[in-house]
């Protein structure tokens, strides 16, 4: 390792925040897993119920892989306005406004209609959730100096998972005992739910807008008394100049991450609509047996996002560079995830099939994790929203292309057509795993933004 890549990346200042201060950034944390949680039990309604919408509304694996990625018609579109908007707008009111339009957006599919009905309330809803995940990371983080910002943005990730576990078993029972109109409604209640605690709740941290060598003391609470704003921290940001977002985005740190994140996004998407059906049409499980794997992808995953959070927090702590913490750690990650992809066509039946799932759906998921901490490392304060709002914008447009593609394949080759989206999927995570490990360089693109 050089001079170069052992980097400071404990803040100057050793004040603390006061005590109140971080008890209520547990809080908002917490509130913001939720919201994760709510976002992503959203998106598995339609992976859960695939068969019964499917002979329902008499659909084709094409039209239904149609009807799925519609959800991310204007997903990446709305994910980069909002970022942008985060920059500028308190994102208290716009997490609000997002988890409104979740459930309003869903109502009338709970209600009845057809295909025209469950489009149209896919696209609002994707155009509603696509700021979720980098306005929450932008929400949370703010509240931690860089060297905290691991866990908090690990629960953040792991509230993808818990969503997906907590609504596999909780949704199936809805849907095999009230039809899967029952689960939509379940899930836009429990948003409404959600507003009603974030009003109170809610708010922005201490480093919202100041540099993560700020001292927290030295940092607004985000909600001064009467005015919602900060004090001289938010003074100091506004006094600062702004830097193009194109700078930015052209650093190979940027560019790795949203590589490397793509390919993750590329297996959400894939675990979300179409796994269910690979374990029981490709593979031959029942549906028990599917739900149970189901269960173990996800929850292996966000066991694996708590460890990437301490292993890196623990490399950062001890002033190893981002490059090898979290650029090396996540790039690794995919790369076996990768592997195990292809190997799967291959393997034989039984226990070996099961490893290999589980390394292949289970592992690539902490570079959500990798991917915010890094970005709000490498950008200026007034410019965080936006670099993760472009960044969701770009690794998002896999939810709109997976769904289709490997719809297709299934009505082209019949069971089969899961070997090839296998085999894609595996080239893409080793794509993404080569750019984490080879680009990921905050402290070096940080310092060439600051000349």
């Amino acid at each position: 390792m050089t001079d170069t890549d052992v980097a400071s990346v404990v803040p100057a200042s050793t004040a603390k925040a006061p005590s109140g201060t971080r008890r209520r950034a547990w809080i908002v944390t917490a509130l913001l897993v939720v919201f994760m949680m709510i976002n992503f039990a959203d998106k598995s309604v339609l992976g859960l119920a695939a068969e019964e919408i499917r002979q329902d509304l008499g659909l084709s694996a094409s039209a239904f892989g149609l009807a799925s990625s519609a959800f991310f018609l204007l997903f990446s579109i709305s994910g980069a306005a909002v970022g942008l908007l985060a920059d500028r707008v308190r994102p208290k009111w716009l997490l609000l406004i997002m988890a409104v339009l979740w459930s309003v957006s869903q109502a009338p599919l709970a209600v009845g209609g057809g295909l025209a009905v469950l489009v149209a309330s896919r696209v609002l809803l994707g155009a509603a959730e696509g700021p979720a995940y980098p306005v929450a990371q932008h929400t949370t983080l703010a509240w931690f100096p860089n060297h905290r910002r691991n866990l908090p943005g690990a629960l953040i990730v792991l509230g993808i998972t818990l969503g997906v576990l907590v609504a596999a078993p909780v949704l199936t029972w809805l849907i095999n005992h009230h039809g899967w109109r029952s689960a939509v409604a379940a899930v836009a209640l429990v948003g409404m739910v959600w507003t009603l605690l974030w009003i109170p709740f809610g708010g922005e941290g201490p480093y919202a807008t100041t540099s993560d060598n700020d001292s927290p003391a030295e940092a607004s609470c985000g909600e001064g008394p009467g005015t919602g704003k900060g004090t001289a921290a938010g003074t100091l940001a506004q006094a600062q100049p702004k830097m193009p977002y194109r700078r930015i985005l052209a650093t190979r740190t940027w560019i790795g991450v949203t590589i490397g994140y793509f390919s993750t996004y590329w297996v959400i998407a894939f675990a979300l609509v179409w796994l269910p059906s690979y374990l029981r049409d490709a593979l031959g499980y029942s549906s028990a047996v599917s739900t149970q794997l189901l269960m173990l992808f996800w929850g292996l995953s966000g066991i694996l996002v708590l460890g990437q959070a301490g292993l890196s927090g623990w490399m950062l702590r001890r002033g190893i560079a981002s490059r090898w913490a979290r650029g090396w750690v996540g790039g690794a990650l995919l790369l076996i995830s990768g592997v195990s992809c292809l190997a799967l066509p291959v393997a034989p039946a039984g226990a070996v099939t099961v490893v290999l799932l589980v390394g292949a759906f289970g592992l690539a998921g902490a570079m959500g994790s990798i991917a915010a901490t890094t970005i709000m490392e490498l950008a200026p304060a007034n410019r965080r929203g936006g670099a993760l709002g472009y960044m969701n914008a770009v690794v998002t447009t896999a939810g709109l292309i997976a769904p289709t593609l490997i719809g297709s394949l299934v009505d082209t080759h019949g069971a089969g057509g899961y070997r090839y989206a296998v085999m894609i999927t595996g080239a893409l995570l080793l794509v993404g795993g080569t750019a984490a490990v080879t680009l990921i360089n905050p402290d070096r693109d940080a310092r060439l933004l600051s000349v």
